[in-house]
């Protein structure tokens, strides 16, 4: 099994070492792990200063890859916090720093924070929704240099009491007619249900129009900021997948995806 989608301490809001979620990776029983710390520029809350000593965070795992490396596989990765007015300064990040996966993801809407719950006062659900998806939508026609997108309907997370009646899958569409062609997928973020949804993110139905314009790539993460978290509900991740006709999960080494199968996965049986 595989998880990439890991926190540790460097990111802002993970308080756990490396060294820890490795262990509790080994403990069970995975192969790889991919780290995926979060650097979310000009992010709004003052408390939270979601960037990192990138030479250290390397070093950290090179240490950890020549101490574990015989027992787990463990990648370097990040999950960068886009928006609209920071793609020029993500691409400059991309263009200097070497990563063997990154997710991309959006934390932040018309300058204000999911979750605080700024992006939802003095608007609808639904307009809230929709400007959520039109900056991921001008982020994606913008910026090209990530894997996949990290937990595409975040912004049901934060309405879990009160969601939207549209699905919106019009421009979810468009968003898929962008990424498909480039060789871009999505992540199943098992985290959904650990925040009080009643599915991981995507949604089913999101999942299931993705797999209608021909996506394949799909990586399995936890977004594990705790031991306790890792690898959460990945079994009943994979036969979701299963049973909506997908193939494969996918991990990544040097920007590169490879395929597993999820039969096979499901089996026990790592191809």
């Amino acid at each position: 099994m595989f998880d990439y989608h890991t926190h540790s301490h460097f990111s802002a809001d993970c308080s756990t070492t490396m060294e820890k979620m490795v262990a509790a990776a080994i403990e069970k029983g995975l192969k790889k792990i991919c780290f995926t710390d979060h650097i979310d520029y000009d992010y709004p809350d003052e408390d939270f200063l979601f960037e990192f000593d990138l030479l250290e965070y390397e070093q950290t795992i090179i240490k950890l890859q020549e101490k574990y490396g015989k027992q787990i596989d463990i990648k370097k990765g990040v999950e960068l916090g886009v928006q609209p007015h920071l793609v020029e300064r993500y691409q400059q990040l991309m263009a200097q720093e070497k990563f063997d996966f990154v997710i991309c993801s959006m934390h932040t809407t018309d300058g204000k924070g999911l979750h605080s719950g700024d992006l939802f006062k003095d608007r609808t659900i639904e307009e809230a929704y929709q400007v959520y998806y039109e900056e991921l939508l001008f982020c994606i026609r913008h910026f090209e240099n990530y894997n996949v997108l990290g937990h595409l309907d975040l912004v049901k997370r934060y309405t879990v009491d009160r969601p939207s009646k549209q699905l919106f899958h019009d421009i979810i569409t468009e968003i898929f007619k962008i990424i498909i062609p480039q060789g871009k997928g999505i992540e199943i973020n098992t985290s959904g249900t650990r925040y009080g949804l009643s599915h991981a993110m995507p949604s089913v139905d999101i999942l299931k129009l993705y797999k209608t314009y021909g996506g394949e790539i799909i990586t399995l993460g936890s977004d594990a900021h705790r031991v306790t978290e890792i690898a959460y509900e990945f079994k009943d991740a994979l036969e979701l997948l299963d049973s909506i006709g997908f193939q494969y999960v996918t991990t990544f080494d040097k920007m590169q995806p490879h395929f597993h199968t999820i039969t096979q996965l499901l089996a026990g049986k790592l191809d």
